[in-house]
């Protein structure tokens, strides 16, 4: 896949991955340590959207998000993964395709 293509492709996954990091810095220290879950809810939307993409990562963290209540019994809880990978991810977190060129 050309690389420009797959760039203009990853941007909304890219988009949802800054307002995650965004939600992570700013709003979720707030909240503390109260998620029942490991990862945290918002960790989980962020490996879900990396992983699957923004449709379909955002649709794994309501399921998430739904079954975070009170009475919940918590525990690990991970993002299923693909079965074949087709990009990387960023120190930071952003999704790019593979190089394959020289260098």
């Amino acid at each position: 896949m050309n690389r420009a293509i797959a760039t203009v492709l990853l941007f909304p996954r890219n988009g949802g991955v800054v307002l995650l990091r965004a939600y992570r810095a700013v709003i979720s220290p707030l909240y503390g340590d109260v998620c029942r879950y490991y990862p945290s809810c918002s960790a989980y939307a962020l490996g879900a959207v990396q992983e699957h993409g923004l449709v379909v990562g955002s649709g794994l963290a309501a399921r998430r998000l739904a079954r975070c209540h009170p009475w919940a019994e918590g525990g690990i809880d991970d993002v299923p993964l693909k079965r074949k990978r087709r990009y990387t991810v960023t120190p930071f977190g952003f999704v790019v395709a593979p190089s394959h060129g020289k260098g």
